[in-house]
């Protein structure tokens, strides 16, 4: 009888562990190295904050939601759910992000605290139920 053998679940998370550290001490790292705004700087934040987060997602994905030892077809759900998501943000962001159209206008929400409304005090609702 054939198994799967799963692996030690304490190893990965000592991994996720080691590269949320590597992630969090790499833009200290720019700092501390003196890199002052530029493309040395900011490639350095992006690997490691946002190329260590997706290695980081592929572990949590792979091992403990189990997608590694799935049916072939559960990442391919997964991968068009995600493709979908980017597909509905990128329809509506264009018209969310514009404040006018040829049919609409965005409306200015006004809150009570911009008008300068005034409370009414101590007083508020001493009168009501008097008949």
């Amino acid at each position: 009888m054939a198994s799967n053998s799963h692996p030690s679940y304490f190893k990965i998370y000592l991994l996720l562990l080691g590269l949320f550290v590597v992630s969090v001490l790499g833009p200290e790292f720019a700092d501390l190295a003196g890199l002052e705004k530029g493309p040395v700087r900011l490639i350095i934040i992006l690997v490691t904050a946002f190329g260590i987060a997706l290695v980081k997602a592929y572990y949590v994905l792979a091992y403990f939601m189990h997608l590694k030892f799935e049916k072939i077809y559960a990442p391919y759900i997964l991968i068009s759910m995600v493709a979908l998501l980017f597909v509905f943000f990128f329809g509506t962001a264009t018209d969310a992000m514009k404040s006018e159209g040829h049919n609409w206008k965005k409306i200015e929400v006004v809150l009570p605290e911009d008008e300068g409304f005034e409370s009414h005090g101590d007083s508020h609702g001493e009168d009501h139920g008097d008949h």
